[in-house]
């Protein structure tokens, strides 16, 4: 039976040779062919201007590309590019309403949400550090109870062979950081230095980027969804059962966190919107479920 990661990895690849698409390895002529020649290949629709400038302020270099290697996003199992397939068509129709109320985040008819942002900087007070890049950010109307609507995507991360890693100290040294979220606070300083709560969820990155919102919102003022590719077997139940652990600890301590699998949001759009927007909607069905 085939791991986690390498299903992922082959099912888009199967996408891309039924497509005709000829793939590239990560140093072009060397690694394995999972890359696309050009960034459009791999993407419903090229990237907006606003959506290269969220990239290019990013810390995660998705974008850029040398003349041996492809950029991040062209990988066929690129978590941005999979983000940005999902979420950029609505920004672009400005239709941001439809996919906040698909992810959970409200009603249909709670018409608050403005603009999508990818990779946006959330500093973290009293830490300097590379602050937190969210990856999917929906701002809201300056009067809604909810600022911000934030998305943690994975792909296929989640199930490679990298190490989780913990939280460093200076992040719970800072002692005003926790202190209307102690089940959170006892969970970073049980993962630093090391993470042993969870191989699959990387829970330190979800607690800093709730620090970060934090930061600039009251934690009643904005709501965090992870987003994740679901996957059949062990690896696949054991993820869901980190990520209901770390749902218990942040909800008791009064965070909106909630979760959701692409597969299930992908399948919400294409029953409620495929007559309207069939070819994206195509899209996203014939290549990630």
């Amino acid at each position: 039976m085939l791991s986690a990661f390498e299903y992922i990895i082959s099912k888009q690849i199967q996408w891309a040779r039924n497509r005709g698409l000829s793939l590239i390895g990560s140093g072009g002529e060397q690694g394995r062919p999972a890359y696309t020649h050009e960034l459009p290949l791999n993407l419903f629709s090229p990237l907006a201007n606003s959506t290269r400038t969220s990239f290019t302020q990013g810390n995660g270099n998705e974008i850029v590309s040398s003349s041996k290697s492809p950029a991040k996003m062209q990988a066929v199992h690129s978590s941005s590019a999979l983000g940005v397939n999902v979420f950029q068509y609505w920004e672009i129709i400005r239709q941001v309403p439809i996919i906040a109320s698909a992810c959970g985040f409200c009603n249909k008819e709670e018409l608050i949400s403005e603009k999508i942002i990818f990779e946006e900087k959330f500093p973290i007070k009293g830490i300097n550090r590379i602050p937190p890049n969210i990856d999917v950010v929906i701002h809201n109307l300056e009067s809604s109870k909810f600022k911000r609507f934030a998305i943690e995507c994975k792909f296929s991360e989640p199930y490679g062979s990298y190490e989780i890693k913990g939280l460093k100290s200076a992040y719970y040294d800072v002692d005003d950081l926790w202190l209307d979220i102690p089940e959170l606070h006892k969970l970073a300083r049980s993962i630093s230095p090391y993470n042993t709560f969870s191989k699959y969820l990387d829970s330190a990155q979800l607690i800093k980027h709730i620090l970060g919102l934090k930061t600039l919102f009251k934690k009643s003022e904005f709501k965090l969804l992870y987003l994740w590719y679901d996957v059949l077997g062990k690896e696949g139940a054991d993820h869901r059962d980190e990520i209901e652990e770390f749902t218990r600890k942040a909800t008791s301590d009064g965070v909106h966190f909630s979760s959701l699998s692409y597969q299930e949001l992908i399948i919400i759009l294409a029953n409620e919107y495929r007559k309207d927007h069939s070819e994206y909607i195509q899209y996203i069905t014939r290549r990630y479920l």
